[in-house]
């Protein structure tokens, strides 16, 4: 059946310069087993597909697929599937405002042109890293307990093992290692930049679904949602500000990070670089 489908650039400065998702709409007849099977042929970080929504205040239903891994909420995912959404001729019921649903619940989106933004979710697990595995990621990171201002659990779905670095340098400077230590990882490293920076926060994120060598994310929305939130509370930084990640990759991710009200929104550019049809 051949099946609408976008491949979206998320968070990016300029033309491919973010974190490219792929978006199969018109999905709701394709089972797990096909989801994940084209997730891991995509060999994209994530995979997502549009469904009719089930509850009432949702403009459409997304399933995100982290290559073989359902989650519950990804951030560029989120962006990503609004965008393609969009694209195909979708109409929310607020034209500012569509609301995603996932199986981390009800997900605002925030429209402005091509800047989208969603509201950041609760995490479910926060607090401090246990020293035992805080120990373990720094040796993964090859940076000695001086270079750890301060760790934290940021897990808003994916569960994202939080470190905050002396700088933007260092965070920059890392090169990552796993293999002592095999996974599955889910480890984000933020620094702050100088002041008088054109950028806040240097972000950078490390993952792996298994035993495999840790793979590095683009740009990532779920972490900088909850290191915004973990940063704001402890005096770090204050909204709004940007946060770039994908430098050390060649990337040039700019999340930009507001505030209203009780509300975080993370946000950026997302740009439909592919559009046309795939058979599934």
């Amino acid at each position: 059946m051949m099946r609408g489908f976008r491949q979206v650039d998320v968070f990016g400065q300029g033309s491919t310069s973010g974190n490219p998702v792929a978006v199969v709409l018109d999905a709701e007849d394709l089972d797990d087993e096909a989801m994940r099977r084209f997730s891991v042929w995509s060999n994209l970080s994530e995979c997502t597909f549009v469904l009719p929504p089930t509850m009432p205040e949702a403009d459409y239903r997304v399933r995100i697929f982290n290559l073989s891994t359902e989650l519950p909420f990804a951030g560029h995912p989120t962006l990503g599937t609004a965008r393609a959404w969009l694209d195909a001729g979708g109409t929310p019921a607020d034209p500012r405002l569509l609301v995603q649903e996932c199986g981390a619940g009800l997900v605002p989106v925030r429209i402005d042109g091509d800047l989208l933004a969603f509201s950041a979710p609760p995490r479910i697990r926060s607090g401090p890293v246990e020293p035992g595995l805080v120990a373990t990621v720094a040796d993964i990171l090859g940076v000695d307990a001086a270079q750890i201002l301060d760790a934290e659990w940021l897990d808003n779905g994916p569960g994202w093992v939080g470190m905050l670095l002396t700088d933007a340098k260092t965070v920059l400077g890392v090169r990552a290692d796993s293999s002592r230590h095999p996974g599955p990882w889910d480890i984000g490293i933020l620094g702050l930049h100088e002041d008088g920076a054109d950028v806040s926060l240097e972000v950078r994120a490390f993952f792996t679904d298994g035993s495999e060598p840790l793979r590095e994310d683009p740009v990532t929305g779920s972490l900088n949602a909850a290191a915004a939130e973990w940063l704001i509370a402890r005096g770090s930084l204050s909204a709004p500000y940007t946060a770039a990640q994908g430098t050390a990759m060649g990337r040039r991710g700019r999340v930009h990070v507001s505030a209203d009200d009780d509300r975080l929104w993370v946000g950026g550019r997302t740009d439909v670089v592919i559009s046309g049809h795939i058979s599934l």
